[in-house]
């Protein structure tokens, strides 16, 4: 019954050299015995100034910061916190007042970026807005919601429950009903992935506007931190039998794909991609409660579940400001 209590909470819970050569240069052969070697020049490369600003952060509840206090800025309803890796981008760097704006807003989508949002505490103005040609440097964090990702996971959770039932009843659980559900509802074509595609031309076109917008900015494309260990045999002490191992890997497939969307888009772009799923492995919503950068479904109190808590906001911060530095 605790698989089935598990599921059924994930269910209600969820609806990124030089050569040289002899001779003396004439032509004429090198003279016989030692004699002293010309050192070449080489021309050391001039390094990318660090942007100073000012700074706009795009992006969804990965970027806002859902639930993580303090919640600061209007609307309320976007629910950005003064600690996620924006901000503590931004701080780092040493930007003034008046040099960084965070427009994220949690539950945004990339139509979200040229229209307006209607969230619980308001509109939120188009994301796009905030970018000036004065613009120097901006993180995007989207395409999530655009793929469908986390509705994916709530149907895996659904599927799980509906398989739980059916071996509590006798008939015997299925090796990965998510993955066979997507499998039976799409034929041969790989819905998810569809999606993710789809996502992509969006954002394609986005960083497009970004780039008309505010030509002399430094864009980053932020990806998505590992929900999911690589050994789905370590979320058991959290999930125990709730989702099957099959289907936490076909998740954790999907997540992979959603980063190589945003890796690829940001490269035919002229962007940055910041990888954020290297640099959180083993801290995944699987992980003990002090190693988490993602919350699992049944989150620490006062959190969001499957979203990334303070030290993840402080994880992807690094990877930001690794990047931005080169």
């Amino acid at each position: 019954m605790r698989a089935a209590a598990l599921a059924a909470g994930l269910a209600v819970l969820l609806l990124a050299g030089c050569s040289g050569g002899g001779g003396d240069g004439t032509g004429a052969p090198a003279p016989d015995g030692p004699h002293p070697v010309r050192a070449t020049a080489t021309p050391t490369p001039t390094p990318t100034p660090t942007p100073v600003g000012p700074y706009v952060a795009l992006g969804d509840s990965y970027t806002s910061g859902l639930k993580i206090a303090p919640q600061v800025g209007e609307p309320r309803g976007c629910a950005r916190s003064a600690v996620n890796y924006p901000s503590l981008v931004a701080k780092s760097l040493g930007l003034a007042d008046g040099q960084f704006r965070d427009v994220s807003c949690s539950g945004a989508r990339t139509g979200d970026l040229t229209g307006s949002q209607q969230t619980d505490g308001g509109a939120n103005p188009p994301q796009l807005d905030a970018l000036t040609p004065a613009t120097r440097l901006v993180t995007v964090g989207i395409g999530g919601n655009d793929a469908g990702f986390m509705e994916v996971v709530g149907e895996c959770a659904r599927e799980n429950l509906v398989d739980v039932v059916k071996g509590l009843v006798g008939s015997g659980r299925a090796e990965s009903p998510c993955r066979e559900h997507y499998a039976s509802a799409a034929g041969a074509v790989d819905q998810v992935q569809s999606k993710v595609d789809a996502a992509g031309e969006r954002l394609g076109r986005v960083l497009q506007e970004v780039r008309r917008r505010s030509p002399q900015a430094r864009v980053y494309v932020v990806g998505y931190p590992s929900l999911l260990p690589a050994d789905p045999a370590a979320c058991a002490p959290v999930l125990g039998g709730a989702v099957a191992a099959a289907d936490l890997g076909f998740l954790a497939e999907k997540e992979q794909q959603l980063n190589a969307m945003l890796k690829g888009r940001a490269e035919t772009a002229g962007a940055v991609f910041v990888d954020a799923a290297a640099p959180s492995a083993g801290h995944d919503m699987c992980a003990g409660e002090a190693d988490r950068w993602v919350e699992p479904p049944f989150p620490a109190s006062g959190l969001a579940a499957i979203h990334p808590n303070a030290k993840g906001q402080q994880g992807v911060a690094a990877a930001v400001l690794k990047a931005v530095r080169g």
